[in-house]
This record gives C-alpha cells, sequence and structure tokens, in this order.
C-alpha cells in the first residue's frame, strides 16, 4: 500500500537512501572513506582552524569518538593538527592539501548527483528547492 508522504518523511526517505550512497560515489575513484569525508566536511563547518569539540558538535558525537575519528584523518594525511598559536592548551585542526582535494571532490560529486536528480525540472524550480535546502540548513545549525 503506497500512501502520500509529508515533507518529513519525505525528507527522511532522502536521508536515509543518500547516506547510505553518496559516499562511495565519492571515494571510487578518490581512495577515501565515508568517515574521512565527514571529518572533512566538519572541520570545514566549523571554522578554520577548528578545534576538537567544534568538530565533534559539527559529527554529533562525544569527543572521545570524534578524537579517533580525526586521528585517522590525520594519519591518513588528510588532516593536520597542530597547537594553537592563541592557546598552546588548544589543538588546531585543518585540511592538508590532500584534504581540500578530497572535500572538493565531494563536494562536486554532491552538487553533480543534485544536478542529475533535478535535471528534468524547470531551471527556477531547481534554483528555489537549492534555496530552499540551504536555508533548512542553515536554520539547523548546520552547513551545507
Amino acid at each position: 500500500m503506497h500512501t502520500e508522504l509529508g515533507g518529513g518523511p519525505a525528507l527522511f526517505r532522502l536521508v536515509r537512501f543518500w547516506s547510505r550512497r553518496w559516499a562511495a560515489g565519492i571515494t571510487q575513484d578518490e581512495g577515501g572513506e565515508v568517515a574521512h569525508i565527514q571529518v572533512l566536511e566538519a572541520i570545514d563547518a566549523s571554522g578554520r582552524p577548528a578545534q576538537i569539540g567544534a568538530v565533534a558538535v559539527e559529527l554529533g558525537l562525544d569527543r572521545s569518538n570524534a578524537s579517533r575519528m580525526l586521528a585517522a584523518s590525520v594519519a591518513a594525511g588528510l588532516v593536520t593538527k597542530t597547537v594553537s598559536a592563541q592557546d598552546a592548551r588548544r589543538t588546531d585542526l585543518d585540511l592538508t592539501p590532500a584534504g581540500s582535494d578530497l572535500l572538493a571532490a565531494a563536494r562536486a560529486w554532491q552538487e553533480q548527483t543534485f544536478a542529475r536528480m533535478v535535471a528534468d525540472w524547470p531551471a527556477r524550480d531547481a534554483r528555489r528547492f537549492a534555496a530552499y535546502l540551504v536555508r533548512l540548513a542553515a536554520s539547523e545549525g548546520t552547513s551545507p
């Protein structure tokens, strides 16, 4: 039995569908992993250089789990960890050139996927929908 979905269920259906697929499209040619891309996006969204606590919030994790993910991304050569120039007790996190390249590839793939999804829509509708998605992400405290 098929029922008409409202906005909420439709949104979460899309999230479930793409959360299992998005990184596979990015990483096949780039050699990255989902967790690395999530870390790179969290650092970028937190402001660069970022702090571990802000990255943990972006990832929706506690500091301990976020630190493990960050350590793996540092070991992969995608993230740098340095002592903060403002406060020696803090660690600054930033992207390496390889991390920046992977993040750019991830975002390009995301844009290409969105373009394919709305390819048969009128251009005005596609632009409006994109603007609404950006607005929704910003209102929820996330970064597109």
